[in-house]
């Protein structure tokens, strides 16, 4: 089952100082962080804030292409956590066919907020998720933040894109 989530901010990891996406349940109090590249967390916050690029970033391109190709992004899904590491896929229409295409979350989530599309996360992902049982009793900014900064690299393990 999958479970609708909105992307609730982006903020640093203080232990390893990489930029964490963080997802969080619509309709309930889970969240999910997803620890995210530079420039991944990047074209992210560019289109979050509505900042205007002179060129097309990546992310605007593949928006770009599947817009001249006909083709509409139907949802992307965290769809799997293995070895620490997030999976995700993009969900293509076009002509009335679906098609999944494997993608990295970050990806995936920077061309959600592109085509505006939801975001999913597979409800096994939530719950094989140590940090994400652990921060669904959280359900302010503050106690998030300040839960976020204090977990240690025990509780974060080692997730990667």
């Amino acid at each position: 089952m999958e479970v609708e989530m909105k992307i609730r901010g982006l903020m640093m990891d203080p232990v390893t100082n990489m930029p964490i996406v963080i997802l969080k349940d619509v309709n309930g109090a889970a969240v999910l962080p997803i620890w995210v590249g530079i420039y991944e967390a990047n074209a992210i916050a560019l289109e979050i804030e509505k900042v205007a690029t002179p060129r097309p970033m990546t992310h605007d391109l593949i928006k770009n292409l599947l817009l001249g190709l006909e083709t509409r992004v139907h949802r992307v899904v965290v769809s799997d956590l293995k070895e620490d590491t997030f999976y995700a896929l993009i969900w293509l229409e076009r002509d009335g066919q679906v098609i999944s295409i494997d993608s990295r979350p970050s990806d995936a989530l920077a061309l959600a907020l592109r085509v505006d599309c939801p975001i999913y996360v597979e409800e096994e992902v939530l719950k094989s998720s140590k940090v994400s049982t652990a921060l669904s009793s959280k359900n302010t900014d503050e106690e998030l933040r300040k839960l976020l900064e204090n977990l240690n690299d025990e509780d974060l393990g080692r997730y990667k894109m």
